[in-house]
């Protein structure tokens, strides 16, 4: 369990500046996305072909991990867009809200079901995180595109967290990858065309951001998030990432200067406290029998 928080908290970290290259606003959203899992691909192949860790999985185990390079793809692009029409912070928080999303389908899909401290610390982290977006924004119901592809985000999020738990039972880290890295290129690829996103054409800078995309963002983070994900419930993990929006917030406001407010780091306080109620085995409020 310490090798999977340790391995969880590095991942958030390579996760965390993903936002900050999107909204540097290089390359379209949906193509972004399509590079990030291309190359990602492309430099994953010799390690697997190596290492001879791919194992050819059984049919449902090798659809699922094709869904969940499919889902993943979606949310990364839709992401992309929210990050790039709004603010690196709104973008990153809304999409977090994906522990909500877990919770309510573990309800019906999952048999290790969300205990009461995981709604507690849900409740307290969501309640900071719209103390970080702000509270006009739910009160006025101000859900532009921006707003919108962020909570489609942490939906779509929520979807492969639940299903990538079930494959990884069966199925190893570079296995799962490997599929999964595969369905998301085709997928995206095919999306990029079918909107007209150029292939080409990007400056130097654009395919350096694209490249550290792959390389940073998803095999560092996601091959750590996935041991993680093996070896913790997914309720937890998802609860976790909600500190990406934190670190985000913060190298946004360091290196593209987006402005952080009192109440965005008495949110963020709030935010953490919540996640740190998510691990706490020993329940913290018991409902006394009837006699």
């Amino acid at each position: 369990m310490k090798k999977a928080r340790i391995a969880l908290v590095i991942g958030i970290f390579c996760i965390s500046i993903f936002p900050i290259l999107v909204k540097l606003n290089l390359t379209p959203g949906v193509i972004s996305a399509f590079y990030r899992m291309l190359f990602s691909l492309v430099l994953l192949l010799p390690y697997v072909l190596i290492s001879k860790q791919f194992k050819i999985p059984n049919l449902k185990a090798g659809l699922l991990a094709i869904l969940c390079g499919i889902v993943f793809g979606s949310d990364v692009a839709v992401w992309n867009v929210a990050i790039q029409e709004s603010t690196a912070t709104q973008a990153s928080l809304l999409t977090n809200l994906s522990p909500v999303w877990v919770g309510v389908l573990s309800l019906f899909f999952v048999k290790d079901k969300p205990k009461t401290n995981f709604w507690i610390g849900t409740v307290i982290a969501v309640f900071g995180m719209m103390m970080l977006v702000g509270f006009t924004v739910f009160r006025n119901l101000d859900f532009d595109l921006a707003f919108s592809f962020g909570v489609l985000s942490g939906v779509l999020y929520a979807f492969y967290m639940l299903i990538s738990k079930e494959v990884l039972k069966t199925m190893n880290v570079i296995t799962f990858m490997t599929l999964s890295l595969l369905s998301s290129s085709v997928h995206l690829g095919l999306v990029s065309y079918a909107i007209n996103e150029p292939f080409t054409g990007f400056s130097n800078a654009g395919w350096l951001v694209l490249i550290i995309q792959a390389v940073v963002c998803q095999l560092l983070a996601w091959f750590l998030i996935s041991y993680a994900t093996q070896h913790m419930r997914a309720t937890r993990v998802s609860v976790s990432l909600l500190g990406q929006g934190i670190l985000a917030s913060l190298l946004a406001w360091m290196f593209i200067d987006e402005t952080i407010s009192l109440q965005m780091v008495l949110g963020g306080f709030i935010l953490l406290f919540g996640i740190r109620i998510t691990f706490i085995e020993k329940q913290i409020f018991k409902i006394k029998k009837a006699t």
